[in-house]
């Protein structure tokens, strides 16, 4: 019997669990409460109607959507190549991509900023073609792309692994190009993991802090994102950092439930088809 399934038959050592695990739980959720009894509707109304609210989640919202569809459309061909690699070579690229992860926000910012400012990588190339990349909005999408193209590259590879090869050879035998068999047979099986690694992605763009801070600034309507604007509020008037502070907790549950629905929702799907 496994470990498990003995805790299952065991009413008291699952409470001793519950016990054990009560105070991370607590941690976890408690903040989540306490935030949302901070603000009262009328507190909320106010934040809504402050002039950082608007820009700020205009702003996040376009970037978002633009680093997303950068990810998506760079990270799906890398994610199957890894999918279908091994080697040294494979492991290697896989470790590169979950740097950005292990590496603080911060340095990610300092490390963008030695790339495209003006004095860095690339820096004297692009001043000549009359192109600035640091505090501008283009440094906000390519500080979100950075830090959320791993959690999509890594759940699209994970669900690429769970295609059968033989489905691949089969619509291959049955005419399909290597294209044809990765857009028709891998992408739909992997389509629940991609979509679910593309809500991840999208919701670490969406809190990105510290490399936007840092590679983009913090300019109202040009590089001020939502976090940003909750940093600033901070500062001058706390319901309007709440507010902001709602909303992105609002969308972050959103996200949750569509990644907890969405493999339920592909199956019953297929289901019907057939």
């Amino acid at each position: 019997m496994s470990a498990a399934g003995a805790a299952r038959r065991d009413p008291s050592g699952r409470w001793l669990l519950a016990l054990a695990a009560a105070p991370i739980l607590l941690l976890l959720v408690v903040p989540l409460i306490g935030l949302a009894l901070a603000s009262s509707p009328a507190d909320l109304a106010v934040g809504v109607r402050s002039p950082l609210f608007a820009p700020a989640l205009w702003l996040s919202a376009r970037t978002t959507v633009v680093s997303l569809a950068l990810v998506v459309a760079t990270g799906t061909p890398l994610a199957w190549w890894m999918a279908t690699g091994s080697g040294r070579g494979t492991r290697v690229v896989e470790a590169l991509v979950d740097l950005p992860i292990v590496v603080p926000p911060a340095v990610v910012g300092i490390a963008l900023l030695e790339t495209f400012g003006r004095s860095g990588l690339f820096g004297v190339q692009l001043g000549a073609l009359g192109i600035q990349v640091p505090f501008t909005t283009l440094a906000v999408v390519l500080a979100q792309v950075v830090v959320s193209a791993p959690f999509y590259v890594q759940a699209a590879a994970a669900a690429f692994r769970r295609v059968e090869p033989d489905l691949l050879i089969v619509a291959r035998t049955l005419g399909q190009s290597q294209r044809g068999a990765f857009l028709r047979v891998a992408v739909p099986i992997a389509l629940p993991g991609l979509v679910g690694g593309a809500a991840l992605a999208w919701a670490r763009a969406l809190g990105e802090f510290g490399a936007t801070l840092l590679f983009a600034g913090n300019l109202p309507g040009t590089t001020q994102t939502m976090p940003l604007a909750i940093y600033m509020a901070l500062e001058s008037d706390v319901r309007v950092a709440v507010a902001i502070s709602l909303v992105l907790a609002a969308v972050a549950m959103l996200l949750l439930f569509a990644l907890r629905a969405a493999p339920s929702v592909w199956a019953s799907i297929t289901r019907g088809e057939r």
